[in-house]
């Protein structure tokens, strides 16, 4: 694997990660994933970093959604999408 096309593995790992979290600012996501592959620029062996970064990456920002579901600021409030259907509907 080139390094352009870990590269393009790695900014639509991003774009992929934006569209599962899109609670969390795009940025947040961005510098979570460039951070953690960045911890692996001493490996030789390239070809399965950008799945290791993604299963790290979603491991992590899953956790940061859970935690904010369970420790909300006002601010969550104008992230958060409108409920669809109200649990007595199910």
């Amino acid at each position: 694997m080139t390094a352009s096309e870990e590269e393009h593995q790695i900014s639509e790992l991003v774009a992929r990660l934006a569209d599962k979290f899109p609670h969390l600012p795009a940025r947040v996501i961005d510098e979570e994933v460039r951070g953690i592959h960045r911890e692996f620029d001493d490996h030789r062996v390239r070809e399965f970093i950008p799945l290791l970064v993604e299963r790290i990456a979603e491991r992590n920002l899953s956790r940061r959604v859970s935690y904010r579901a369970a420790h909300p600021t006002p601010g969550d409030q104008l992230r958060r999408p409108k409920q669809l259907f109200h649990s007595a509907d199910v």
